[in-house]
């Protein structure tokens, strides 16, 4: 078997390279970036990408069609990954995680790809009110980040045929540890914030719901999309991907992550206008259809993983929000550096 993964360098990437290199230890597994992150490492010696059989460089826009040349399996992580992101960059976060991630999957059918894996968000739901979102549930993106999630799905599923299998994962909030981690995600702030400062301060009231799903885990729903039965799924499918005992409100995370670093305050904004992003997820559908992939990683074992992680990490300290480890401050520091253009292409030397 032949993977390609695009976004490798980055949050889930060097989790899941790791995680199909343990799984499929005779395949070709190679990987596509833009290299934004490349060094943003944590507590790690060894480049995650020593596992890969090759690492390509490039911007997703121009992904080149000879790559897939062979390939039976692409895994679409590359995308502005965030909504802060998204907002500042609103015109790129379309360009790249719709319109570059149509061009990839119809040159992956003209290459005769077996298996197209897209990572989608549950942050398409937006908000919420009358119980646990369904895959068939009316979507309310509220961001830019969100919209073009949902504009990605919708021109996929125009490409659905019986030559290519394409798995949309809708993935509930990510966390957890990992080679390049990410701090600008909830659980991941939460945990940074009480190791550096001993202070967890919850900018809304804490009632809003967010899913949560563990990078590891995520890498194991990938694991089952690659190796699902097309036939009996579907050659098109949209599945929700977490475990439903993992939703959770903003204020039980901070209070999960207090029990583990003793001398934790949690500060609750209980004045703060209510938080429009809040859902539940129903992730019955990947239970049914997934089985034996569905997420293992608990809260307390994420909290105890980004924990040990952090601690080895001696660049996160009290100002970690203005660190690599922050996706919008990287990118915003390589322009400010004339590295990348305001449009997020690197600017030849």
């Amino acid at each position: 078997m032949k993977v390609m993964i695009t976004g490798s360098m980055g949050y889930i990437g060097p989790v899941l390279v790791r995680y199909l290199r343990n799984r499929l230890p005779n395949a070709e597994i190679y990987g596509f970036d833009s290299g934004y992150f490349a060094h943003s490492l944590t507590g790690v010696t060894r480049m995650p990408e020593t596992l890969l059989n090759r690492q390509y460089f490039g911007d997703i826009r121009e992904f080149p069609e000879d790559l897939l040349q062979g390939i039976d399996v692409v895994v679409h992580l590359a995308a502005v990954s965030n909504d802060p992101m998204g907002s500042k960059f609103e015109q790129v976060t379309k360009e790249i995680n719709q319109n570059a991630s149509y061009r990839l999957a119809r040159l992956c059918v003209a290459a005769g790809v077996k298996s197209f894996v897209f990572a989608s968000s549950c942050s398409t739901y937006g908000y919420a009110e009358s119980g646990p979102r369904k895959e068939s549930d009316d979507l309310n993106p509220l961001t830019a980040y969100a919209h073009s999630k949902v504009g990605a799905e919708k021109l996929l599923c125009s490409l659905a045929n019986q030559t290519m299998a394409i798995t949309c994962l809708r993935f509930a909030t990510a966390c957890g540890m990992s080679d390049r981690l990410r701090l600008d995600l909830v659980l991941n702030d939460f945990v940074a914030s009480a190791l550096s400062s001993g202070e967890i301060t919850i900018l809304s009231d804490g009632t809003p719901w967010r899913p949560l799903i563990d990078v590891e885990d995520m890498a194991r729903a990938i694991f089952w999309a690659i190796k699902r039965d097309p036939a009996r799924d579907g050659e098109f499918l949209v599945v929700n991907a977490g475990r439903d005992e993992n939703n959770y409100q903003v204020r039980e995370l901070a209070e999960t992550v207090a029990r583990h670093v003793p001398g934790t305050r949690v500060r609750i904004n209980t004045d703060a206008p209510p938080d429009k992003r809040s859902y539940k997820v129903d992730f019955s559908l990947f239970r049914k259809l997934a089985p034996d992939h569905v997420p293992q990683v608990t809260l307390e074992q994420s909290v105890l993983r980004l924990i040990d992680g952090i601690k080895r990490t001696p660049e996160i300290g009290e100002n970690f929000r203005g660190s690599s480890f922050m996706r919008l401050k990287m990118l915003e520091k390589h322009i400010a550096e004339s590295s990348i253009g305001a449009d997020l292409r690197w600017i030849a030397a």
